[in-house]
């Protein structure tokens, strides 16, 4: 295993801004139906891709899989099943409170759960503490943590000025309905990191047929191909209750340009290739990370956190808000990137070149 932390943080900071960015395609479908985007999206981000990459990458992948224990294929697919609840969350809180708190939030739940509850389930939680370096990775986590909830404060506050300047008092911005769903993807969305550790076995048997830097791209087929086939589930019977499977032959009716059917099929793919190359750059740095792999999902929620603020900024969902809310916005992302450098500085120490 190739040990090198700051390569490891480094991808793992381009996996976070796929992540973040692999939404931002949904503008420019608006002549689709919400379900017609989605489903498109599932099929490429969480079926083909999935299978495509493992066949380029995993040498003899037929063997790899016909030797993996069945308990262990299901596991990963239930888990990343129930996970496919969390993303259809996840998405759908965007609409409520945009891309900036909904990364925050439901991200900065993922990162505790899914960090701590699989070393928690391995019994090597304190252990991997106590190592060189632990300690000064657990205050990075720690302050983390902190930088997520000041952009969630700043969130709640961005809401109550968007309410003040509404003369009806509302707005697309809904922090209550937003926060139900953020917090069920969040929860759901640290489902999917238990997925990958359940997983985790079939990354050694595709080691030993061969394969090296991609050896978790076995595995993603099933975690990735439980959600897709949870939203197949639901997202068909949307389809055929509004009668909107027709949309993938013809666009609806628009009274400006909106876009060509060919343009909708490219975004609807290029969110699903985004969504899936955060787990490609994801993989390759959680093998760098040496003694504190296990804080890679947590190291990969905050990235996401960073960008998307980045991303929401750029789409102007802070404009015209006071200074306050703005600082608070601008001093948890400072307070995010502080935190990357002290996980960075722990994992070099327990990790010497």
């Amino acid at each position: 295993m190739i040990t090198n932390v700051f390569s490891g943080i480094g991808l793992h900071a381009i996996g976070g801004l796929a992540a973040a960015a692999c939404y931002v395609p949904f503008i420019g479908t608006r002549r689709w139906s919400y379900q017609t985007t989605w489903l498109l999206f599932c099929t490429a981000g969480w079926f083909v891709i999935p299978v495509l990459v493992a066949w380029l990458t995993i040498p003899n992948l037929a063997g790899v899989l016909s030797d993996t224990p069945a308990d262990v294929i299901v596991k990963t697919t239930v888990l990343g099943a129930i996970y496919g609840f969390g993303g259809m969350a996840f998405a759908l809180s965007i609409r409520h409170i945009g891309f900036s708190l909904t990364y925050a939030i439901a991200i900065g739940i993922s990162a505790v759960l899914g960090t701590v509850i699989p070393a928690m389930l391995a019994g090597t939680l304190i252990e991997s503490f106590q190592k060189p370096g632990g300690l000064v990775v657990l205050a990075g986590f720690a302050v983390s943590i902190v930088g997520v909830a000041m952009c969630g404060w700043a969130g709640v506050h961005k809401e109550a000025e968007l309410n003040a300047k509404s003369a009806t008092g509302a707005t697309d911005f809904n922090i209550r309905k937003g926060l139900v769903l953020v917090v069920l993807a969040g929860v759901l969305s640290a489902i999917f990191g238990l997925s990958l550790a359940a997983g985790a076995p079939m990354d050694e048997i595709a080691s030993r047929h061969g394969a090296t830097n991609f050896q978790a791209h076995a595995k993603y087929i099933f975690a990735m191909g439980g959600a897709f086939l949870t939203n197949l589930a639901w997202w068909s019977v949307v389809h055929a209750r509004k009668r909107t499977f027709g949309e993938y032959a013809a666009l609806k009716p628009s009274e400006d340009d909106g876009g060509t059917l060919p343009m909708h099929y490219a975004l609807g793919i290029l969110s699903g290739v985004l969504w899936y190359g955060q787990f490609f750059f994801y993989g390759l740095g959680h093998l760098r990370m040496g003694n504190f792999a296990f804080m890679s999902w947590g190291i990969h929620m905050t990235m996401l956190v960073f960008f998307s603020f980045g991303i929401g900024y750029a789409l102007r969902e802070w404009r015209g808000l006071s200074g306050r809310t703005t600082g608070m916005l601008y001093a948890g992302l400072a307070t995010l990137l502080a935190s990357f450098a002290v996980i960075t500085w722990g994992s070099w120490v327990g990790n010497p070149a």
